[in-house]
């Protein structure tokens, strides 16, 4: 069975949702029978050699992870080399002075300025983690805004509905707000997805199926 590893250090801001999220991966591994979870805090446990046995990261991490120089290469290196990495939420708020890694992810968080009832598109919903979707829906999220993000780096699988917020409050000139996207990076991919910040959104079954799905695509077995 593969192995999937869940790194939840906090530099930053800790975010509540964790233990719950831990708690959520663990358990969708389980019922999938695709993967076994193991989480840690320990950046001792991202090296060449550990990293090596694991088919998949996923980063629920903020702030500048206190990762060494060959760390933070074997990252880099164990994604193009084929890895998989799934970052949730405040992934994005994670490692802005190793721009490989914002390269990698797609983009840095910028700000949140809307923390409310959204509407949201998903703008491919033939993808694994979007195919259960309806083409529209709305929840509620403390909806991130993105810094050195591009839709011409990244496939974007959900964005923002902009008429159901006050877009005078937004970051983004040209107004794009992806809130999901994946793309390759080398021979490896790379999920994202902006939602999670509220703890019980772990125990709704869309999202559970949006990261599941999100987490067997970069696997390749999706």
């Amino acid at each position: 069975m593969k192995k999937v590893l869940v790194f939840t250090h906090s530099a930053g801001f800790r975010h509540s949702y964790i233990p719950t999220a831990v708690e959520v991966l663990v358990k969708l591994g389980e019922r999938s029978r695709e993967f076994e979870v193991l989480a840690t805090e320990e950046p001792a446990d991202l090296d060449h050699q550990s990293l090596g046995e694991y088919s998949a990261l996923i980063f629920l991490t903020s702030g500048e992870l206190p990762l060494t120089e060959e760390q933070k290469r074997a990252l880099i290196d164990y994604v193009r080399g084929g890895g998989a990495f799934i970052g949730v939420h405040n992934a994005a708020d994670t490692f802005y002075s190793f721009k490989e890694y914002g390269e990698m992810l797609g983009g840095y968080f910028l700000a949140h300025p809307w923390t409310q009832l959204v509407k949201v598109k998903v703008e491919d919903q033939s993808h694994p983690s979007t195919k259960h979707l309806p083409p529209s829906f709305e929840t509620l999220e403390e909806v991130y805004t993105f810094k050195e993000w591009s839709r011409e780096r990244t496939h974007v699988l959900i964005s923002l509905d902009n008429s159901s917020v006050d877009l005078s409050k937004g970051t983004r000139p040209d107004n794009d707000y992806a809130l999901a996207w994946c793309h390759n990076y080398g021979s490896g991919r790379v999920f994202y997805t902006a939602f999670g910040h509220f703890t019980w959104l772990w125990r709704q079954e869309w999202f559970q199926k949006h990261l599941i799905g999100g987490i067997l695509w970069a696997t390749a077995k999706a």
